[in-house]
């Protein structure tokens, strides 16, 4: 019924399918490209001087080596983008050469001269898996490596790096000794004196671990090379495991004393937490008190106070400089200056008042609910209660923190009593946080709130005493929280625990440890109060792994009852545990051991608390496929039948019910571990995505924290959507911690968008009181400080964590796995401990008296660098201010003129600078020519604006007849 075509020119059937299967198996030989008449000749001449070589005679052969020795190193006769002739024409003639050279018998000279040439000609001619390259090179002149040329450098590296490997795997060890390569040894430092002349230090460095001999890189550093060694030992850090990435910070670390750059010594040594090296390098700059200060600086930033003593017997020390010591022997002014006494808050405010940003700010003016549509909201846009009356106080609190004014507070004398029961203490510590930094004036303000009848406000007034105190050491307010443990109000005793937790955090302070030990083991005590005691342990000793705290926490799941042990708030004592291990990943063994013992309600949620802690930062790939196959486990799911004999019927029985909590911490576990690190960022954001759509609850919930802890004032367009997407969730707890998680990528940094966001669910979820209240403390958190504060946990470049800082994340994390439990009921005031993560997002210089100085500086976005030829720009995209300046999330600055020295290389914070005794004023003038902007005046090219640049060489906009004037300025 159907009829076949056969068309002209088409063969059809068996006879088309044969000729086919000839064509494909049929070899298309291509015809070798015909040679011109100069390469025929240059052909012939490499061809008569191989035929030379094999000649008996010496004066003939010596002198053909010589000449093919000269071609193929002639580079006049080669491009970069083809192989260089001689290399080409000589491939038919490696294999002959290469037996001639076996079978021929020369002089010593003669033979190293054949080797050097067979070793150059293998580099593209030996089969794959030979290191004849090497193996002639060890035969001829290795004095002579650097004459044939770069490419010939790298070929034989690594084949010398393939060579003491396979040695080593045949010896089976961890590292060759010197004696056993020491012909390799001879090449190497030939290698690494060219590397180094031709700025080739990356290479170097890589040949160098390869062999096992990472220490010798220190021989190779010098005061102009060593910023690339030392940021390049840096990242590959974190691609090494222990110990081996503490071996690479360790010789970065010795080669910024070696060149004298005492503040990036002290950066690696913070890096490797080694107080020993950390004290060791502030002693090193005792004799220069400029360089004290600025180090002393560094180390306020981190929360970290040494007591340093005075030589008595500097015979340099002046009369001021006793006027400044006292009897104790310890150097006033250093100490204030790491214990951020004053400093911070005045060029906080300094820096707040150049910006024009000391008016207070309303609740109102945060939320801007008059920009909303009034079409959308229907029924009353405001409701009246405690809860939203204490969210009002919380978010003036946090938006004015550390001005000393705000105007809900200060201009409506009732704000405390539109809060009832626990709502009063979140209200009475927001005092604290309006005097952030200023615990002299927020002491006296809280002052009147201890001798109220109410003893909520006590406990706020005890909790806002060591938020005011944060960051900045004040014996007064240990001596005043330390009185009030004894109190019998539980309220006021967890008050004064956790502000003194906040005050003291990361000081290792012993007076208080023993008074909250007293806590943990009083057995009539409540459990809310053993377990926040033992949360202020763990801020207090982050990090310090201290085996009486440890004895004693762990004490708490043998002596307490299974009911206590349930109970929410004993989760807060399993972080203090945690927070003792904080980055201290090699010392968690016996640790994990001992929990499994403990009781089965809380040994999960112990055990990955104390893990995740512990390897916060650290990048291990391997621990992130464990907490995967945790986060992967599905519980409380399955069924089976199982048979009654005696009822001779099938009975179903479920599982017995598992608490999933644990699977929450192991979900933002996979953001602490790639805290700090762009490519492990970027990893964990796909591993999230896919953890929500095929995790249990407790995985989902916690996914929106996750997301919010790896971004932390680093908000993205990628993250803010996918955070979006949670907020609308049906389940209330993942909604919840969906908008929690956009006021921590937004916190501090007053992101427009965001604020739209928040805007539209303040309008979505009206009706909903508890979801309504995480919203109002997600726009607090996004206009914090006025948007001059940040809250990431990383600072100096992003290259050192603040442990004081991921504490206090942490517990905020921590709070939001049982959300209900916690800030939507009672514990609302957990939200204070996110003021330990708070420092001001400023640029200031200071000359050495502390007083601020107007420098000319340059930011930009940072551009990694690492590893690059030549002295690539730093930073793109810049504009040109005077100091002090806002520092975004990846901004980086640098000096625009050469007016001023800085004292530290890393442009953050507070900058003590010095005169430079040779400025030149004309060398400002020259460099002024370029605009101040990085972009060019075409960039502004509009037909109806003129644009000029004026004498100050500033651009000058004339726009009066523009209709796009506002936009384009």
């Amino acid at each position: 019924k159907f009829k076949t075509t056969k068309r002209k020119g088409i063969k059809m059937g068996g006879q088309a399918k044969e000729e086919n299967k000839k064509k494909n198996e049929t070899k298309i030989e291509l015809e070798k490209p015909e040679l011109s008449d100069e390469d025929k000749a240059f052909k012939e001449k490499l061809d008569l001087i191989v035929e030379r070589i094999g000649d008996t005679k010496k004066e003939t052969y010596e002198k053909a080596l010589d000449e093919l020795r000269v071609e193929l190193r002639d580079t006049k006769k080669s491009s970069v983008a083809s192989v260089p002739k001689p290399l080409k024409f000589l491939k038919e003639h490696y294999v002959p050469l290469r037996e001639l050279f076996e079978k021929k018998k020369m002089d010593d000279t003669n033979t190293k001269v054949f080797a050097d040439i067979l070793s150059v000609l293998s580099i593209t001619m030996q089969e794959e898996g030979e290191r004849n390259c090497l193996k002639y090179k060890l035969v001829g002149d290795r004095k002579d490596i650097t004459a044939w040329g770069f490419e010939y450098i790298r070929s034989l590296t690594a084949e010398i790096i393939l060579e003491y490997h396979a040695r080593k795997l045949e010896k089976d060890v961890e590292k060759l000794p010197p004696n056993e390569i020491s012909d390799l040894l001879n090449l190497v430092q030939e290698l690494l004196e060219y590397y180094k002349a031709g700025r080739h230090e990356i290479d170097a460095c890589d040949l160098l671990i390869e062999l096992d001999r990472a220490d010798n890189i220190r021989q190779l550093a010098d005061a102009e090379n060593y910023k690339k060694i030392i940021m390049y030992l840096y990242q590959v850090s974190k691609y090494k495991i222990p110990p081996e990435n503490v071996t690479c910070l360790q010789i970065a670390y010795d080669i910024c004393k070696k060149v004298q750059n005492l503040t990036r010594s002290l950066r690696f040594a913070l890096i490797m937490n080694d107080m020993d090296k950390i004290r060791d390098t502030f002693e090193a700059a005792k004799d220069d008190k400029l360089m004290s200060k600025q180090l002393a600086l560094i180390l306020g930033r981190q929360n970290i106070v040494l007591d340093i003593e005075e030589d008595s017997d500097d015979e340099d020390s002046d009369d001021d400089d006793d006027e400044d010591s006292d009897d104790d022997g310890y150097d006033l002014e250093l100490d204030e200056i790491m214990g951020n006494s004053e400093l911070l808050k005045d060029n906080y405010r300094y820096f707040a008042k150049e910006l024009d940003q000391l008016d207070p700010l309303s609740p109102e003016q945060v939320y801007k609910e008059h920009l909303e549509d009034a079409s959308r909201v229907s029924g009353p846009t405001k409701i009246d209660s405690a809860k939203m009356n204490l969210a009002d106080t919380i978010v003036s609190a946090f938006t004015n923190a550390g001005y000393g004014t705000d105007k809900l507070m200060k201009e409506d004398s009732d704000w405390k009593f539109r809060t009832k029961d626990h709502g009063r203490i979140s209200a009475v510590a927001s005092v604290g946080l309006v005097h952030l930094w200023d615990p002299s004036v927020g002491l006296n303000e809280l002052n009147k709130f201890l001798f109220s009848g109410d003893n909520y406000d006590k406990a706020g007034a005890y909790l806002g005493f060591g938020i005011a105190a944060s960051a900045v050491r004040s014996d007064i307010v240990s001596g005043l929280l330390l009185d009030k443990l004894p109190l019998e109000d539980t309220n006021g005793k967890i008050g004064a625990i956790l502000g003194l937790g906040i005050a003291y955090a990361g000081s290792n302070n012993a007076e208080i440890s023993e008074k909250l030990i007293d806590k943990i083991s009083d057995e009539n005590e409540p459990m809310a109060v053993v377990a926040f005691a033992a949360l202020a342990l763990g801020q207090i000793f982050v990090g310090s792994c201290d085996e009486e705290i440890i004895s004693e926490i762990m004490q708490i799941y043998f002596s307490r009852s299974e009911t206590d042990l349930k109970d929410s708030v004993t989760r807060f004592s399993a972080l203090g545990l945690g927070l003792l291990f904080l980055g201290r990943q090699e010392k968690t063994n016996v640790i994990l051991d001992t929990v499994s013992s403990f009781p089965e309600c809380i040994r999960d949620y112990v055990r990955w608390t104390i893990d995740t802690c512990a390897n916060v930062g650290t990048g291990n790939v391997l621990k992130i496929q464990d907490y995967l196959n945790a986060c992967g486990q599905h519980y409380n799911q399955k069924k089976e039948k199982v048979k009654d004999f005696n009822k001779e019927k099938e009975a179903e029985v479920e599982e017995k019910v598992v608490d999933t909590t644990f699977q929450s911490i192991t979900t933002f576990g996979v953001a602490l571990i790639a805290l700090g690190e762009d490519i492990g960022s970027q990893m964990a954001l796909r591993l999230f995505e896919s953890l929500f759509n095929c995790g249990d609850l407790s995985v989902k919930r916690a996914v929106p924290l996750g997301l919010g802890m790896l971004h932390v004032s680093q908000p993205t367009v990628r993250v803010m959507d996918t955070l979006s997407k949670f907020t609308h969730d049906s389940d209330d707890e993942i909604a919840c911690n969906g908008i929690l998680g956009l006021g921590l990528i937004g916190a501090g940094t007053k992101n427009a968008r965001i604020a739209k966001m928040l805007r539209e669910l303040a309008v979505y979820y009206k009706k909903s009181p508890s979801t309504l209240f995480i919203i109002k403390l997600s726009q607090g958190l996004l206009y914090a400080g006025k948007g001059l504060v940040t809250f990431s946990p990383l600072h100096s470049e992003n290259l050192i964590l603040k442990p004081v800082a991921i504490s206090s994340l942490l517990i905020l994390l921590h709070a939001a796995v049982d959300i209900k439990k916690t800030l939507l009921s009672k514990y609302h005031f957990l939200i204070f401990e996110l003021v330990n993560a708070m420092r001001p997002r400023m640029f200031v210089t200071v000359d050495e008296k502390f007083k601020p100085v107007k420098c000319s500086v340059r930011v930009g976005q940072a551009v990694d660098v690492v590893g690059k030829a030549g002295t690539p720009k730093s930073i793109t995209g810049f504009q040109t201010y005077d100091t002090p300046v806002t520092l975004q999330y990846n901004d980086k600055a640098e000096f625009a003129s050469n007016k001023y020295i800085p004292l530290t290389d890393i442009l953050e914070g507070i900058v003590v600078v010095k005169r430079n005794p040779n400025y030149d004023s004309d060398d400002d003038d020259s460099s002024s020519n370029r605009l101040r902007h990085s972009l060019s005046v075409d960039d502004y090219h509009d037909d109806d604006v003129d644009v000029d640049v004026d004498d100050s060489h500033h651009v000058v906009v004339d726009s009066s007849s523009s209709p796009f004037s506002s936009s384009l300025l």
